[in-house]
């Protein structure tokens, strides 16, 4: 029998921590490795470079360096290994809310 190695984007490994941790009424995960090519920290094949945006229940009453603090802490190994530079903006519902008006 052969045994076929499947390899995962980094992008649904983001996907998949955030949704099991914080249940997000909304998450976008951008791979923007394209824009980096050539820069330091890219690789070839890309997976290096994210943005992100996370609206969940979760954040609420926390300041936005202890919600960014949480994502990067639950996405350490992939920080460590895989993700050279991650933007984000993680925001309560009230406060997408808000922005979407």
């Amino acid at each position: 029998m052969k045994i076929r190695m499947v390899k995962v984007k980094v992008a649904e490994i983001i996907e998949e921590k955030l949704r099991a941790a914080f249940a997000p009424q909304l998450l976008e995960v951008k791979d923007e490795s394209h824009l980096h090519a050539g820069h330091a920290g890219s690789r070839p094949g890309g997976q290096s470079h994210f943005r992100l945006l996370i609206v969940s229940q979760g954040f609420e009453g926390l300041p936005r360096v202890a919600r960014q603090r949480a994502v990067n802490d639950l996405l350490r190994e992939e920080l460590k290994e895989q993700i050279h530079a991650l933007a984000m903006r993680a925001l309560t519902p009230e406060e997408w809310a808000r922005e979407a008006t």
